[in-house]
C-alpha cells in the first residue's frame, strides 16, 4: 500500500537468533536507496493487525512523511508473532527487543540509528531496553510509563494491593488467547493458536508470588540505576492517569537526559487524548527524533526540563472533554518549596498556624468507601475518572481550610506525616487531596495509599506494633493544580478505597493523632507561561466500519438486604471492521467486584472477556474468565479459557492457585 511519500509494509518477518519469527508492520519513507533513514521501534503484545492499528495509523504515517521509518512489532506469542509470551517485561522480551534494534540498524534502508517509543507497555519497555544499552538505540519517548515497577504500575502501590492487578491479568489472558490472523501466517495459524492457548501463563499467579518489592520488581525498574541510563528520554504523562508520577521521577533521576511533559490527559497518546487541550505529539516527536537520530541542530536538548498543564478547578462530570488551565514551564526542575498545613483547634486545615489538633480520632471506614475513585489507569474521560468525592468523604475523616482568600498554585507531590496506631499487624491508610468548590462539589486533586507494614519501605515489610503510636509519612501522587479563591482545600483520610485498593486482612481501623498531622503541598514557584501547540488534525484516528456500536456501563449496587456492595464494569468495543483487511473484531469485558462493608474476607473480583474475530464467513472466539478472592491468610486465584472455531469448542484450560498473603 502506497500513500504519497511512503509505503506501508503490512507484514515483515524478523527472524531472531533462536529461529522465532516476529511480525512487524513498517511505514517506510521513499528514497531510502539513496538516503537511509532513522527508524522508531514500538514493541507491544497488543496486536498490530487489529489491537493498535488505529493509533498506529494516526502516528506512523506522520513519521514516515518526515523521513523516519516506523517499525511496529508484535511481542513473541502475540498478534502474528511466533512463540508464547512468558510474562511482563521479562529478560527474554527485552533481549528480543535488543535483537530487533540490531536487525533494524543493519537494514540497507537504515542510517543505523534507532529510537524506541510507546505508551504504557511500550513506554515501559522503551526505558527498560534503553537501560540495556543496545548500541544503535539513541533516544526514547516514553508515555504513561514507570521508572519503578512496584510502586507506579497496576500491581501494588506502597504495599497496597491494586484491584487493577486482576483486571490487567484478565485483560492479558484475553489478549494472548486470541488467534493470529490466518491471512498473514498462512496454514500454521491454528497450530500457532493452540500452542499459545496451551502454554500461555496466567500472569496474576506470578505477580501474587511477589507481594513485596523484591528482585522480580527491581528488574526493569530504571530507578535502580539512573546513573547508568544512557540516552535522552522524553517522558510524557497525564494528570487523569495513574502514571502521573513518572515524568517528575524521571527528571529528578536522569537530570538533563530527560524532559518532562504532563498534560490533563487520560492514558492515551497526547494528539488524541482527553480531556483537551491536546498536544501536537507528532511535531514534538519528530523534533526529538531528528535531533537524536539525525543530529539535526534543532535545540531539542534546550526544551524546558518540565512542561506541565496546571489544572484550574475542573469539576467532576459525566464526561470531561476539556479541562480549564494553563501551560507552564520550568527550565530547570528543583525540589519545590512546601507549604505546610496542620489541624487547628476548630478542626480546620490551617496553613502557618500552630498545630493544636482535636485529639485522637478513631477511623474505620466502611469497606465500600472508594466507589468514586475511578480507575487506576484511565482510557476514557467518563466514569473512569474520579467522581464527586462527597460520596467517599462520607466514610472518611476530613479536614478542610476556610475559603481561600486568593488562588494557590501547586506542582509536585504532596506529603502527609502523622502519628497513628492500630490493633493489628497492618492496615491501609488512604489520603486524598480534594478541591471543594463553593457549592460543595468535590474534585479529587491527588491521592496516596500506604500499607502500614510498608511504612519503612517495600522490600522488607514490618508488622505494626499493636496499639503503639507510630510516625507515618505518606507521599501522595503528583499534581499540577490551582485552588481558586473561594474554594477550600480538603484532606480526606480513610482506611478503605475499594474497589481500587483491596482491603487488608483484618481491617482494624486506625487511631489518628490529629495534633501530629502535617500536610505539605508543593508550591508552583518560579515558572513561565508557555504555549504547547495543539495538533493540526483534531481527529487523527482513522474511521473503521462499525457493524455494532460500542457500549459502556459502570454501576454501583448496594444490596441492603444481603449487606453486599457490587461494582460492575461493562465495556463493549462494538464489532469494528478494518476497511483494508476486512477483519472485524469485538471485545466485551464484564468485571464485577463485590464486598460486604464489614467483612474484608468477602471481597471478590470476576473479570470475563469475550473476544471475537470475523472475516469471510469465518468466526474465531475466545471466552476467558478470571477470578480473585481471599481468606485472612491466602489469595485465591482461578481462570478459565475456552476457544471456539465457529461455534465448536476446540480448546479449554483452567488455572487454580492459592497464594499466601504477605502482610497484605
Amino acid at each position: 500500500m502506497t500513500d504519497r511519500n511512503f509505503t506501508v509494509i503490512e507484514n515483515e518477518w524478523i527472524a531472531l537468533k533462536d529461529g522465532t519469527r516476529l511480525a512487524s508492520r513498517i511505514w517506510m519513507p521513499e528514497g531510502t536507496e539513496q538516503n537511509p533513514v532513522p527508524a522508531v521501534l514500538e514493541f507491544l503484545p497488543y496486536r498490530k493487525r487489529d489491537g493498535t492499528s488505529a493509533r498506529d495509523e494516526s502516528t506512523y504515517p506522520g513519521f514516515a512523511a518526515a523521513g523516519i521509518a516506523g517499525v511496529r512489532v508484535d511481542i513473541r506469542g502475540s498478534g502474528e508473532s511466533e512463540g508464547v509470551i512468558d510474562g511482563e517485561y521479562t529478560p527474554r522480551e527485552l533481549s528480543d527487543a535488543s535483537e530487533i534494534i540490531e536487525w533494524i540498524a543493519a537494514q540497507p534502508w537504515s542510517n543505523g540509528k534507532v529510537g524506541m517509543m510507546g505508551i504504557s507497555w511500550g513506554g515501559f519497555n522503551a526505558l527498560q531496553v534503553a537501560a540495556l544499552k543496545p548500541p544503535a538505540l539513541k533516544a526514547v519517548i516514553s508515555i504513561a510509563s514507570t521508572v519503578d515497577r512496584y510502586n507506579d504500575d497496576i500491581h501494588y502501590k506502597n504495599g497496597c494491593h491494586l484491584s487493577a492487578q486482576l483486571s490487567w491479568a484478565a485483560t492479558m489472558l484475553a489478549y494472548q488467547s486470541r488467534s493470529p490472523d490466518p491471512e498473514l501466517v498462512g496454514e500454521r495459524w491454528k497450530e500457532m493458536w493452540l500452542e499459545r492457548l496451551e502454554n500461555e501463563p496466567f500472569f496474576l499467579e506470578e505477580w501474587l508470588e511477589h507481594q513485596r518489592r523484591d528482585d522480580f520488581w527491581r528488574h526493569g525498574s530504571i530507578c535502580e540505576d539512573f546513573d547508568g541510563f544512557p540516552v535522552p528520554a522524553l517522558v510524557i504523562a497525564g494528570w487523569a492517569d495513574g502514571y502521573r508520577n513518572t515524568p517528575i521521577k524521571a527528571i529528578e533521576g536522569l537530570g538533563d537526559r530527560a524532559k518532562a511533559l504532563i498534560g490533563p490527559w487520560v492514558h492515551k497518546y497526547p494528539h488524541f487524548a482527553w480531556p483537551k487541550p491536546r498536544a501536537d505529539f507528532l511535531s514534538e516527536a519528530i523534533r526529538w527524533w531528528n535531533r537524536w537520530l539525525r543530529n539535526e541542530r534543532n535545540d531539542a536538548e534546550q526544551l524546558p526540563q518540565m512542561r506541565a498543564y496546571i489544572l484550574d478547578g475542573p469539576r467532576p462530570a459525566l464526561r470531561r472533554d476539556e479541562d480549564a488551565g494553563r501551560w507552564i514551564a520550568k527550565d530547570v526542575w528543583t525540589a519545590p518549596e512546601m507549604r505546610s498545613f496542620g489541624i487547628a483547634r476548630d478542626g480546620s486545615l490551617a496553613s502557618g498556624r500552630s498545630r493544636e489538633g482535636i485529639g485522637d480520632v478513631y477511623l474505620r471506614s466502611p469497606l465500600d468507601t472508594g466507589t468514586a475513585a475511578g480507575e487506576y489507569f484511565t482510557l476514557k474521560p467518563d466514569a473512569e475518572l474520579a467522581g464527586d468525592q462527597r460520596i467517599d468523604d462520607a466514610g472518611s475523616l476530613t479536614f478542610e481550610t476556610h475559603p481561600l482568600l486568593e488562588a494557590e498554585d501547586y506542582l509536585g507531590q504532596p506529603v502527609l506525616s502523622l502519628d497513628v496506631s492500630c490493633a493489628a499487624a497492618t492496615a491501609n491508610l488512604i489520603a486524598r487531596l480534594v478541591d471543594v468548590h463553593p457549592d460543595g462539589t468535590a474534585t479529587r486533586v491527588s491521592f496516596g495509599v500506604l500499607n502500614l507494614a510498608h511504612r519503612n519501605g517495600n522490600a522488607k515489610p514490618v508488622p505494626m506494633e499493636k496499639n503503639h503510636r507510630t510516625r507515618i509519612t505518606l507521599v501522595l501522587d503528583a499534581c499540577g493544580y490551582r485552588f481558586r479563591a473561594g474554594h477550600r482545600i480538603r484532606l480526606s483520610l480513610s482506611t478503605s478505597y475499594w474497589p481500587m485498593i483491596l482491603p487488608s486482612p483484618s481491617d482494624p481501623g486506625l487511631t489518628v493523632d490529629t495534633e501530629s498531622l502535617s500536610l505539605s503541598l508543593p508550591l508552583l514557584g518560579d515558572h513561565r507561561e508557555i504555549v504547547v501547540p495543539q495538533p493540526a488534525n483534531p481527529n487523527p484516528l482513522p474511521h473503521y466500519i462499525a457493524h455494532s456500536q460500542p457500549q459502556t456501563r459502570r454501576t454501583v449496587e448496594r444490596d441492603m438486604t444481603r449487606g453486599v456492595t457490587h461494582y460492575t464494569i461493562y465495556e463493549d468495543t462494538g464489532l469494528v471492521e478494518h476497511p483494508d483487511t476486512g477483519n472485524a473484531t469485538q471485545d466485551i469485558r464484564c468485571e464485577i467486584w463485590s464486598i460486604a462493608p464489614d467483612d474484608p474476607h468477602s471481597v471478590t473480583g470476576v473479570s470475563t472477556w469475550t473476544c471475537t474475530a470475523r472475516r469471510d464467513g469465518r468466526s474465531l472466539k475466545t471466552i476467558s474468565k478470571s477470578r480473585l478472592s481471599c481468606t485472612g491468610s491466602e489469595w485465591i486465584t482461578s481462570a478459565k479459557v475456552e476457544a471456539f472455531e465457529e461455534e465448536t469448542k476446540i480448546f479449554e484450560k483452567t488455572f487454580e492457585k492459592r497464594i499466601r498473603r504477605d502482610l497484605m
